[in-house]
């Protein structure tokens, strides 16, 4: 745990109590804050208290004691309207902050010599992926990696602070909307897309949260940029423009001539000099698709800018096993193959999914997001079925109408089932059910992650139902009696 002094003998608000809030509270108590914890919702307290963190009602107390409000990223900070706890802090002055700028504001505060390595990496798809690539890297080459963040660990329940250590935090918009001092040696920005509108209020509100991961850097600092939308793209000619820091752009598909690309499945290096080609992307299975080259591609300009040698690098991404959730592969029941892409939780995230693969049973579904699918309209080919599950199930039904043959499963586990009994009919080659949902998971599940392990578990009781209903009767097979003795 990373322990927060700031706040010793004085009054600390956490409000959210989840994962970082839980962490936050435990990171400023140690401290010695006097840490007053709350949440709206009555089993996150029972669950605090379970932890181990008393719980305050913050609303009863006076306002004007707290010395700081510590928010969790998921409580609205400005839209669709701020939260209550944000308008009592803001009436009288109390500042307002996430757990990453707690870390940031701990990491400033050592000397340089003392400083670890900062890593951010944020982005619309591709941050989860990216930044556990970028540790098992790290890790891999023999550096003291930790990743936390938005993916696995809440960043104050990291080990602590030392010069020598590698923080690699992937950063949600949510995160760094509430982050002011973070400074990243590297800070990796992959692309832009509508998403979390709700959240932001438009694109420049979600853009200019994004943004955040690149305040601060200095002159020897790193940005790693997509060139593959318009966004991002249009952010990295500024930065090469303006100048004070160094900059890296990275793409699936074009060719760069500064920065790290993959082009016809081929990875170059461009960083310093003529590209050179240094791997192909079929060296990691567990990185299939063009979105990946673009992921691929981030983590070894990322790597490069942080001193590691080319051939040391490659050599640590050829063994990187992937990630949950994300294009996950689950297991074969007969012959069917079953993917876990349950972080796919917009459209575009989903449009990376059905990109990898010719023909797909698509199950798909759950709360929908602003847009909704119908920039997936041209990769509708490649679906053999969809089996429709969740709250968007019937508006999926009407966007596949006439597009592609499609059924209401309803539930994630019926989906599974279906999709298994057509995809065995079909008799396709290397036939593959797919959980893409281009949705959130809050209908039916706590999160993209629950959602993922429901899946898992569907497919392992189809799996050992199949087995079993298939398995040959070894009595019979081998001549044997099945009941009494026959006489």
């Amino acid at each position: 745990m990373i322990t927060i002094g700031d706040y010793a003998g004085r009054e600390a608000a956490v409000f959210g109590l989840g994962r970082t809030g839980l962490s936050a509270a435990r990171a400023l108590a140690a401290g010695g804050a006097r840490v007053l914890a709350w949440d709206d919702d009555a089993k996150n307290r029972a669950a605090a208290e379970a932890a181990g963190v008393p719980v305050s009602d913050i609303n009863a107390r006076d306002w004007r004691d707290f010395a700081v409000l510590v928010l969790s990223p998921g409580v609205p900070l400005t839209h669709p309207k701020p939260h209550r706890v944000v308008e009592l802090a803001q009436a009288v002055g109390v500042p307002i902050m996430g757990d990453v700028e707690l870390f940031a504001r701990a990491v400033n505060a050592l000397s340089p010599a003392y400083r670890p390595k900062v890593i951010g990496v944020t982005g619309t798809n591709g941050k989860s992926t990216t930044s556990a690539l970028i540790a098992h890297i790290l890790t891999a080459c023999g550096k003291d990696a930790r990743l936390g963040g938005n993916i696995g660990r809440a960043v104050l329940d990291l080990p602590p602070i030392h010069a020598g250590a590698y923080y690699v935090l992937e950063l949600s918009s949510y995160q760094l909307d509430l982050t002011r001092s973070l400074r990243c040696d590297v800070a990796v920005w992959l692309n832009l897309s509508p998403d979390h509108l709700d959240r932001h209020g438009d694109m420049n509100g979600y853009l200019s949260a994004k943004k955040r991961i690149l305040m601060n850097q200095g002159a020897q600092d790193w940005a790693v940029i997509g060139a593959d939308d318009p966004y991002c793209a249009r952010v990295c000619t500024e930065l090469t423009a303006v100048g004070g820091r160094q900059v890296a752009a990275v793409s699936s598909g074009q060719a760069l001539a500064h920065g790290a690309c993959v082009v016809g499945g081929r990875l170059y290096d461009a960083l310093a000099g003529r590209a050179q080609a240094v791997m192909d992307q079929d060296q990691v299975p567990a990185l299939p698709g063009r979105h990946n080259g673009q992921n691929l591609a981030a983590a070894y300009a990322t790597a490069r800018a942080l001193g590691l040698a080319p051939r040391a690098i490659v050599e640590a991404i050829a063994s990187f096993p992937g990630l949950e959730h994300r294009l996950e592969r689950v297991g074969t029941v007969q012959g069917v193959r079953f993917v876990n892409d349950s972080k796919a939780t917009n459209a575009d995230a989903a449009a990376q999914a059905l990109s990898v693969y010719p023909r797909v049973y698509w199950i798909a579904g759950g709360q929908a997001k602003d847009g909704g699918i119908a920039s997936l309209a041209p990769l509708t080919p490649r679906v053999a079925k969809a089996y429709l599950i969740g709250e968007a199930a019937y508006d999926f039904a009407a966007f596949l109408e006439g597009k592609a043959a499609f059924a209401i499963a309803g539930d994630l586990e019926t989906a599974v089932r279906r999709a298994y009994a057509d995809a065995a009919a079909a008799r396709d080659v290397d036939p593959v059910v797919l959980l893409s949902p281009a949705c959130a998971s809050f209908d039916q599940f706590k999160d993209f992650e629950d959602r993922g392990r429901a899946f898992k578990a569907a497919v392992a009781a189809l799996k050992a139902e199949v087995e079993t209903r298939t398995k040959p009767n070894v009595g019979l097979a081998h001549g044997g009696h099945t009941s009494g003795s026959g006489a």
